[in-house]
């Protein structure tokens, strides 16, 4: 058996495990950075996934608590919507990603990983980025620690202050 060496893991294993739902936990904490949480607006907010497919991976939440995108108000939707905007705006600057994959995994068998809260995920691609430890290890490799693109997405995201976004 082969084995990979992923140390920042641990603290996963060995912390406390969140009783209620990671989404809502996440957005009443007032300490973005450790939560990765790189841009709040009225009904949503942005944040690294914290077991990305790829690096910078995002993913878009609304603050409502509910299981389907049915079930969230136009508002909600559409802010969601201009923040996936933003976040693929941020990542072209500070990653230079050739592709994306843009989607939402609603229920278990659709393969939400957490299945009450929906969210929307922005998946950085580049050509290439599927390798041997992919194809043939069925694993993906992250070769940079979440912390390090969070500030990278944090300073492409204040680069961005001035100018004016698509949809505003």
């Amino acid at each position: 058996m082969d084995q990979l060496w992923t140390p920042w893991r641990m603290a996963y294993i060995l912390g406390d495990k969140a009783n209620g739902c990671v989404f809502c936990e996440k957005m009443a904490t007032d300490c973005d950075d450790v939560e990765h949480v790189l841009l709040r607006g009225r009904t949503a907010y942005v944040t690294l996934n914290r077991y990305p497919y790829n690096n910078g991976h995002l993913l878009v939440v609304p603050y409502v608590h509910a299981p389907s995108l049915e079930n969230l108000p136009a508002e909600t939707l559409t802010e969601m919507m201009l923040l996936v905007n933003q976040g693929l705006a941020a990542l072209r600057l500070a990653m230079r990603p050739d592709g994306f994959n843009i989607g939402v995994n609603l229920g278990k068998a659709a393969g939400a990983g957490i299945e009450d809260h929906v969210h929307i995920h922005v998946v950085p691609r580049w050509n290439g980025d599927t390798s041997f430890m992919s194809a043939v290890g069925e694993t993906r490799t992250i070769p940079e620690v979440l912390d390090r693109t969070y500030q990278r997405l944090q300073a492409a995201l204040k680069s961005m202050q001035a100018q004016p976004l698509v949809g505003n």
